[in-house]
């Protein structure tokens, strides 16, 4: 029957799901799990102007990464391995440290990413330092400032520093992370002229806004390599409302699931280098890596559904411009880290990581924040979020 004849109920929907398993393209890399020479090989696109070609699939390192992940992420071509030195205490460091103690030679096809809180070149070093301990290598490919809301955030002495760290083969290249402003971090940063790759969310949600089709545009000719996080917009489809049964059902009946579709769509973008997605158990590798090794491109009709949702469900998802809603509360309440702490528990199903993310605002903030009046924050929220009784509610479940 073909979709547009077709009223997708919640029955329809689990039915088909069942029927597709984890979607035909799944099909194709379960005939021959066992085996890489079989695979096509995992595309690849020029990272910025470093002269060097990074998988469009990565390897996010904040969840539990068994030895049997890492080996068969090698195998099917996920050689951007992204972590960094807060992650699971240090151990995502210490896992990759232990693979690569026993698969010395894989070094040279992994580009590795990690990442660091401090905001001092002392607190830099002693990061990178104890990053490159852990994970048993005398150099990581990008060494990243970890969740930049600002470019001023970065100043002479981080460039300094950058440039010595290179010059001493500990780096190769130096960037940031960014999960708030990203559009005005990025645009700062193709001004800086120092910088060569960005890890930024970037989603079916985010690449519409004029601003960040502008951030993108001015980093690919600067040069800047680009590493889309947080792809999924917000997770999987649950199911829950008739757009998202649409969605769903749009997908199914062409052999991919919604969240390849989402995938698909960052990769519409070729001046975004790779994808860096968390991906919990080798199902969802084989599903991420037969996205990304299948040709078929989304239609201008996918396209509009995958906006049509974005625009429908657009209050439950925070886009991080939190200049807007934080200022309201004069900088007191980091509602962006409040609202990325729902999605992990909610979206992603990551109590640790959401109560993580929680308790990392200081302990007074968290015992007024609930008390506080956001109707400002709200109103200046172009999500139309309702952000206080999202900020109660992280409160009483967090």
């Amino acid at each position: 029957m073909p979709y547009k004849d077709h009223k997708w109920s919640r029955r329809d929907f689990l039915r088909a799901a069942t029927a597709a398993g984890v979607g035909s393209m799944i099909g194709t890399i379960d005939r021959f799990a066992e085996s890489s020479t079989d695979l096509p090989a995992m595309p690849t696109r020029p990272y910025g102007r470093t002269g060097v070609k990074v998988p469009i699939l990565g390897l996010g390192g904040s969840l539990d990464l068994d030895q049997l992940m890492l080996r068969q992420a090698v195998k099917w071509g996920v050689t951007y391995w992204d972590t960094a030195s807060s992650y699971m205490g240090g151990n995502s460091e210490k896992r990759i440290g232990k693979y690569l103690g026993k698969y010395p030679e894989d070094r040279k096809k992994i580009f590795l990413v990690t990442k660091s809180h401090a905001w001092t070149v002392n607190g830099l070093t002693r990061d990178l330092n104890k990053s490159l301990e852990r994970m048993r290598t005398n150099y990581v490919d990008l060494f990243c400032v970890h969740s930049l809301k600002s470019i001023n955030e970065l100043d002479g002495d981080t460039k300094i520093w950058s440039e010595r760290t290179r010059a001493a083969g500990k780096i190769r290249f130096f960037g940031f992370s960014t999960h708030s402003n990203m559009a005005e971090c990025m645009l700062g940063a193709a001004k800086l002229g120092w910088i060569d790759g960005i890890m930024m969310s970037y989603n079916f949600r985010l690449m519409h806004s004029d601003q960040m089709k502008r951030a993108v545009d001015a980093c690919a000719h600067a040069g800047i390599g680009l590493t889309a996080i947080k792809a999924q917009g917000g997770g999987s489809v649950k199911t829950s409302s008739e757009i998202e049964l649409e969605l769903a059902g749009r997908f199914l009946q062409k052999g991919f699931t919604d969240a390849q579709a989402k995938l698909k769509a960052v990769w519409e973008n070729p001046n975004i280098a790779s994808i860096c997605t968390e991906m919990p158990n080798i199902t969802i590798l084989m599903a991420n890596v037969a996205a990304a090794i299948n040709r078929t491109r989304l239609s201008s009709d996918d396209k509009k559904m995958l906006h049509k949702y974005a625009q429908v469900t657009q209050s439950y998802y925070c886009a991080g411009c939190t200049d807007l809603c934080e200022s309201a509360t004069n900088g007191i309440v980091p509602i962006g880290d409040i609202m990325r702490s729902l999605m992990y528990y909610h979206s992603y199903g990551d109590y640790r990581r959401a109560a993580q993310v929680f308790q990392g605002i200081p302990r007074r903030v968290r015992i007024e924040m609930a008390s506080l009046d956001y109707t400002t924050a709200e109103q200046r929220c172009p999500q139309k979020m309702a952000i206080g009784n999202l900020v109660r509610q992280a409160v009483k479940e967090l």
